[in-house]
């Protein structure tokens, strides 16, 4: 729900070209759903530059203005500046950063937004404002992430996979907490990585300022981040005396565009890599199932958790530091300006 585009937000497309006949179809739904909702439709038109203006076609054919589509930049590393750009100058909202990297990526992109060519990102996610003013919250998925990117910063000035993996994580269900732990039964699940067992958080230089960048190690670093979160948030729901759960889940090896930055580890999932569908059954397990343990963590139930049916694992004895875990906390509510009881 984009503030200034308003009044929703319909969902997220992906799209390939030449568009095949069921995105079309998928398409034109959307634009039907947008005229009779004012929601806005977000769009991953992927890197040919004759996409765009195809995408763009479709939907306003049936009268969808265009100010009502946001274009998702979702991998500065493949999308190419022209596709961009022939996306936001017609008219689209540009969403060219979604992980806070810096325009500087695309100069001519950042050149034309601030010049007013091109409009930029409108102002601001209202969701968290929204949600405050629902009655009940009963389930949050904390499932963003991104992985072994080049060293970029968000925004904010964090590392971009501490930034998007763990911060943005312990933001949201932070500033959503009263809401969390007065709805009976509300659950909140991570989703990490079995990645988090060669990890070591370095909490002298979180941010890899004074380190060599190593894409994969921040990420390992992250992953463990959202287990120790997942292990203090539980914590603090007992202290309450709630019965609200908070579990973490990973999806094994999973073929995702989460790899996109490693062509071979893309290619190799493409050959090994269970299907999304099979990878995301350890996060609905860990957020619908009877069974579901406070704090426990889920994944396949195969050969060293890559593949398999989902089940209760374990995670590596330093993410169940519960010193550890409650240092973390209290590095992030510095780190995002939050401060929240004990």
């Amino acid at each position: 729900d984009y503030t200034g585009v308003r009044a929703g937000f319909i969902g997220e497309i992906g799209c390939f070209w030449p568009l095949r006949d069921d995105e079309r179809k998928v398409l034109r739904g959307a634009a039907l759903a947008s005229l009779e909702t004012g929601a806005a439709v977000m769009v991953h038109p992927g890197r040919h530059p004759d996409a765009p203006p195809e995408i763009v076609s479709v939907l306003t054919e049936v009268g969808m203005p265009t100010d009502k589509i946001i274009m998702a930049h979702m991998d500065r590393t493949i999308l190419e500046a022209d596709a961009v750009l022939r996306f936001a100058e017609s008219g689209c909202y540009l969403e060219y950063d979604l992980f806070g990297v810096e325009t500087s990526m695309y100069p001519a992109v950042a050149e034309k937004t601030s010049a007013g060519i091109v409009p930029s990102r409108p102002p601001g996610l209202s969701f968290i404002s929204d949600a405050q003013r629902l009655d009940r919250l009963d389930l949050l998925i904390n499932n963003a992430g991104v992985m072994l990117p080049p060293l970029s910063r968000t925004a904010d000035g964090f590392e971009a996979q501490l930034g998007t993996n763990h911060l943005g994580h312990f933001a949201l269900p932070a500033r959503l907490l009263d809401m969390l732990t007065e709805t009976a039964g509300s659950r909140v699940v991570t989703v990490a990585s079995t990645g988090h067992r060669f990890a070591a958080i370095d909490f002298d230089d979180l941010q890899w300022e004074a380190r060599r960048y190593q894409p994969i190690r921040a990420y390992f670093e992250s992953k463990l981040a959202n287990l120790l979160f997942t292990c203090e948030l539980q914590r603090r729901f007992d202290r309450a005396g709630m019965q609200s759960l908070s579990v973490a889940a990973h999806p094994g090896w999973t073929g995702t565009d989460l790899l996109r930055f490693s062509r071979i580890l893309l290619w190799l999932s493409s050959i090994l890599a269970m299907r999304p569908s099979q990878g995301a059954l350890p996060t609905l397990y860990a957020a619908t199932a009877p069974d579901v343990q406070p704090g426990g963590y889920y994944g396949p139930d195969g050969f060293a958790q890559i593949w398999g049916h989902p089940g209760q694992v374990r995670s590596s004895p330093g993410s169940r530091d519960p010193s550890m875990a409650a240092r973390l906390w209290a590095v992030s509510e510095e780190l995002v300006n939050l401060q929240l009881a004990p």
